[in-house]
């Protein structure tokens, strides 16, 4: 063994334990380094699953449809289907654009500001996530966020927006699966409908590009806007609330202006730097003065027509709702248990980007609106009865469309449109419809046929009996329908539905006129065709009604939407007509010849129009008062050839009662409204003159029996000539008596002869001359036997059902007429030719 060898052996053994021990700690390091990673990470996918441990794996069909699907505006639209009305009433306005009409500058300033490696990550841009933490971790005073165009996409569509750590790591998932399931321009899209972008010079908070361009700028052409205009939109969706040139009224916001200004020069700087721009591009960007492009403040379309709106939206809702619930019907889905029902979908309707087009004519409406609004057409304000009201609808009869409407004076007083949800007494206006056009229609009398005007009793539940009466607490004894109907007397007009028609034949009749709201009970009001109802009637209802008396007896349905479009321009709804013939042109014309002359007559209620219509003379016009107890409501319904308007007037509780000027209130717009029409839309008078049927003739009857006159009605010239249903053209000679005023004067001397005497029968009462073939039952025919009063019993002064009654002026004595023999005369101007018996009447 040699000795000089021994210490390089150990020096070799040394390093070899060195090494062996330095590769076991290396092992370890590494193995607790692994078992740290995998800690960490464990710890990391931990806190990550704990996050996201409620969120659903949403699949590929459902991400695409909730990334696609937009809650869009609304819009209602006149009857030129073109002109908008404005949009339905949400705060949101939403438009959606296709990325082909999106200019490029837009894109780019967006790309270069949010998201310049949008074309190269896959959902999140992990340097720009690292960025955003490191500022967050240094509280830096720049925090840009870090989130992708896909990344705020996703949290707009499927998250919150709070910001929580469970937020951004649900935001980042769902960001990477979209780039999984879509491409970058379907993400670019959805980004560019779905961001809001602050406020618009409206007041409505805008959804979406298109919106934005168009209430910030008012430039619905995209590619119309300046580069800077581009720059300024595409800085708005970081801080919308805060970049925002107006306030949720739509007035500038100074301050916002100027902070929108500044992020458009750091959005203007970004795509300076990644080359989007050109230095001569940029400076002209920065001089471009958009503050003096900014929109114009518009007033919301729910504060321009906002009773129109409410309107539009009710009825669009309901039609919706019929349509997806076709085992309801429309007085159905009104009552309370479907108010849900009706609410969803009024809801669905503001978000879906319909289009509602409407029958409104807009010239007329805005007419009839400043009609409305002038206080100088009112009685002044009363602070016991509040604002004086008025509604009105005008209908072109000949296809129920509703071409303008006065819902009330004040939409900030009284949201309520009287027009179509008010049911009130409509007073003498129901005569035409529950008396005398049923009357007309069977033949239970004519124009010159006789009605007795005198004293009936009716049974009454509480006291026994009442009497009704006429407004000026007279009877005037026989009387044709044309002048009862002219001075709106009530006791012809109740002889007529009680005895003649019959009160269930009446009612049937008047809801063939599309009158909804009469009641069972209704079947035992015996003054219900004065008005006596126990809900009363709309002004829609009771002015289509009247509607059908122009259109030649054919009731068409009145509408205010005539079609309803999806997003897509697909017709989900269009009215279609459904006309139905209630009575023959014959009865149509006696009554629209009738309701003239309530209008020509003198003693006429309706005769005021012959000044306060403008055109009167040269475009035919009828119509009916009616007016209820004390004035608490007036009517008039009138009509040309080619439109119906009806009006009301009133205060919202009945028990108000119109002052002396109101009286007339109903009249007077209804003129107002007409000497508009005619002015401003002179193409709704086509015809000017009520047409003639065939099937009418004129005939002179005796004014004493209503029928063929004898030899002492010509000698007298007790004669009445008027129209005729040629169906019930008298054919036999009525008996005649003398009236009391042409009766010779006999002596009382004994030596008179009686042959001197002409031999007559006097009537038993006074000025009553009933021929003897008409008789008129003591009772009405309600199967119950009335007791006649006592001449003692306290008879009550007022009819104690309170009937409606008519406002008729008290007449003076006219010499000529004491015998009670009608004066009438037809409306000459439908057959101008004279006939030789005319003179006499």
């Amino acid at each position: 063994m040699n000795p000089k060898r021994r210490p390089s052996s150990q020096k070799r053994s040394r390093w070899r334990i060195f090494g062996r021990v330095l590769l076991i700690n290396i092992k370890w390091f590494s193995l607790v380094g692994v078992l740290g990673v995998l800690f960490a990470g464990g710890l990391i996918s931990g806190y990550v699953a704990a996050l996201v441990h409620d969120e659903p794996v949403r699949s590929r069909q459902l991400i695409y449809d909730k990334v696609n699907e937009n809650a869009l505006t609304s819009f209602v639209f006149f009857n030129d289907q073109v002109t908008p009305v404005g949009r339905m009433r949400m705060e949101e306005d939403r438009q959606l654009v296709d990325l082909k009409d999106v200019p490029q500058s837009i894109v780019d300033a967006l790309i270069s500001t949010e998201d310049s490696q949008f074309y190269e990550h896959h959902g999140v841009d992990l340097k720009g996530t690292a960025r955003a933490v490191k500022q967050k971790l240094l509280n830096e005073n720049r925090q840009t966020g870090g989130s992708t165009l896909t990344q705020q996409v996703a949290r707009r569509v499927f998250l919150s927006l709070d910001k929580t750590d469970s937020r951004k790591v649900k935001e980042m998932l769902l960001a990477l699966r979209m780039e999984r399931f879509m491409g970058k321009d379907e993400i670019l899209t959805a980004y560019l409908n779905k961001m809001p972008f602050g406020n618009g010079s409206a007041g409505y908070n805008l959804y979406g590009i298109k919106s934005a361009s168009l209430g910030i700028f008012n430039v619905s052409d995209l590619h119309k806007l300046h580069i800077a205009q581009a720059a300024y939109l595409a800085g708005l969706p970081q801080l919308p609330s805060v970049y925002s040139a107006f306030d949720g009224k739509g007035n500038f916001d100074e301050e916002g202006f100027n902070k929108a200004m500044e992020r458009q020069r750091v959005v203007l700087g970004r795509m300076l730097e990644t080359g989007k721009l050109t230095l001569s591009e940029y400076n002209e960007a920065i001089q471009f003065d958009v503050k003096a492009t900014l929109a114009p403040h518009r007033e919301k379309s729910y504060n321009t027509f906002p009773y129109l709106m409410l309107e539009t939206e009710r009825e669009a809702a309901q039609l919706l709702a019929l349509q997806q619930n076709p085992n309801l019907t429309a007085a159905e889905i009104s009552k309370p248990e479907h108010a849900e029902l009706l609410q969803n979908t009024r809801e669905e309707l503001q978000r879906s980007g319909y289009r509602i087009y409407t029958t409104i004519n807009k010239k007329m409406y805005s007419n009839m609106r400043q009609i409305a609004a002038n206080p100088q057409n009112f009685s002044p304000y009363s602070k016991k009865k509040g604002l004086e009201q008025i509604a009105a609808i005008m209908i072109d009869h000949k296809t129920g469309a509703i071409l303008g409407m006065i819902e009330g004076r004040d939409f900030n007083t009284e949201q309520m449109n009287y027009a179509t949800q008010m049911t009130r007494q409509p007073g003498s206006a129901m005569k035409p419809i529950a008396a005398y056009l049923p009357a007309l229609e069977k033949g239970y009398t004519q124009p010159a046929g006789l009605i007795d005007d005198s004293q009936i009793i009716l049974k009454d539940g509480r006291k026994g009996y009442h009497i009704p009466k006429n407004y000026n607490r007279r009877y005037e004894g026989l009387m044709t329908a044309r002048e009862a109907l002219n001075r709106s007397i009530n006791i012809p007009a109740l002889r007529l539905f009680l005895y003649e028609v019959k009160i269930p034949n009446a009612w049937n009749f008047v809801r063939s006129l599309g009158i909804t709201t009469i009641q069972p009970q209704d079947e035992h009001a015996q003054t219900g065709v004065l008005g006596g109802l126990s809900k009363g009637v709309s002004v829609k209802e009771l002015t289509a009604a009247y509607g059908t008396i122009p259109n030649m007896g054919v009731y068409n349905e009145p509408h205010l939407i005539s079609k309803i479009t999806d997003a897509n321009g697909k017709i989900v709804y269009e009215f279609k007509p459904q006309t139905k013939r209630v009575y023959s042109q014959q009865t149509a014309f006696l009554m629209t010849d009738m309701l003239r002359s309530v209008i020509s007559d003198p003693r006429g209620t309706g005769k005021r129009l012959q000044k306060a219509f403008k055109s009167y003379g040269t475009i035919d016009i009828a119509g009916k008062t009616g007016t209820t107890q004390n004035f608490g409501d007036v009517w008039f319904m009138g009509y040309t050839p080619d439109v119906t308007l009806g009006v009301w007037a009133g205060y919202r509780q009945q028990v108000n009662t119109l002052s002396q000027e109101g009286h007339t209130r109903a009249q007077s717009v209804w003129a107002l409204v007409m000497n508009e029409a005619v002015k401003d839309q002179p193409e709704l008078f086509k015809n000017k003159h009520f047409i003639q049927p065939e099937g009418v003739v004129k005939v002179t009857v005796s004014s004493l029996t209503g029928k063929l006159p004898g030899r002492y009605s010509r000698q007298s010239g007790h004669l009445v000539t008027d129209w005729f249903n040629q169906k019930y053209v008298p054919t036999e000679v009525g008996r005649e008596q003398l009236p009391r005023s042409a009766r010779p004067v006999v002596p009382s001397k004994p030596e008179i002869k009686k042959e001197d005497v002409p031999e007559v029968k006097v009537p038993a009462t006074n000025q009553e001359e009933a021929p003897p073939e008409e008789t008129a039952p003591a009772v009405p025919d309600t199967g119950a036997e009335i007791e006649p009063p006592d001449e003692n019993d306290d008879v009550p002064s007022e009819d104690v059902s309170q009937p409606s009654v008519e406002n008729e002026p008290e007449t003076p004595p006219e010499s000529e007429n004491q015998s009670g023999v009608p004066k009438a005369q037809p409306n000459e101007s439908i057959h101008p030719e004279p006939t030789p018996d005319q003179s006499n009447n």
